[in-house]
C-alpha cells in the first residue's frame, strides 16, 4: 500500500534536501552574494557624490584619513587607504594641486613628508560626506537606526580584519 505525501510527515522524495540545508544554499544567505548586492548599490549611489573629487573614491578616503589624527606619512598613509605607494604619489599631485592637502617634511625624518588636509580640503570632504549620507540614507532605508548602527560597526570590524590581511597575509599560504 502506498502512503501519499500528506499522510506521511516523515517521507521526503529522494531528491529534496533536509530545510535546514536547503536554506543555508539559498542565495539571499550568502555572504558574498549580500556584500556584492550591497557593494554595487552603494557604489552606484556614491558615484556623483565623489564625482568632481580628484581621484573619486580615493581621494575621497584619503580625505577621511586626514580629517583626524595625527598627519600621517606619504607612506603610511598608502598603507591605512590600502593604495599603492606610486599610485598615492600621483593621488596626492592631484589633492595637492587643487589644495585639498599639503605635504611638509616630517620633522622626526627628513626624508619622509607628512600629508595634511586643508581648509579647503575639510570643506570639500563635509560637501562629499553629506552627499554621502543621502546615497547611505536610500540603500538603508530598510533598516531602523539601531539596525544601521550595529550594521556599519559589524561591517567597520570585518574591514579591519580584511585590511589586516592585505597587511600581513597569512604566513601559513606561503
Amino acid at each position: 500500500m502506498r502512503v501519499s505525501a500528506s499522510t506521511s510527515e516523515n517521507k521526503k522524495p529522494r531528491n529534496e534536501k533536509p530545510r535546514d540545508e536547503a536554506e543555508d544554499l539559498a542565495l539571499e544567505t550568502d555572504l558574498g552574494w549580500a556584500i556584492r548586492m550591497v557593494s554595487g548599490a552603494f557604489s552606484r549611489g556614491a558615484t556623483a557624490s565623489v564625482a568632481d573629487l580628484p581621484g573619486k573614491a580615493r581621494g575621497y578616503l584619503v580625505l577621511v584619513a586626514l580629517a583626524g589624527g595625527e598627519p600621517p606619512t606619504q607612506l603610511a598613509l598608502a598603507k591605512e587607504v590600502s593604495l599603492d605607494r606610486t599610485v598615492m604619489t600621483y593621488l596626492l599631485d592631484d589633492l595637492e594641486a587643487h589644495e585639498l592637502v599639503t605635504r611638509r617634511p616630517d620633522p622626526r625624518d627628513r626624508r619622509a613628508r607628512q600629508v595634511l588636509i586643508t581648509d579647503t580640503g575639510r570643506t570639500r570632504l563635509g560637501q562629499v560626506r553629506r552627499s554621502l549620507a543621502a546615497a547611505e540614507a536610500r540603500l538603508l532605508t530598510d533598516l531602523d537606526d539601531q539596525d544601521a548602527q550595529q550594521l556599519r560597526t559589524l561591517l567597520s570590524r570585518v574591514a579591519q580584519t580584511a585590511q589586516r590581511e592585505l597587511i600581513a597575509p597569512d604566513e601559513a599560504d606561503c
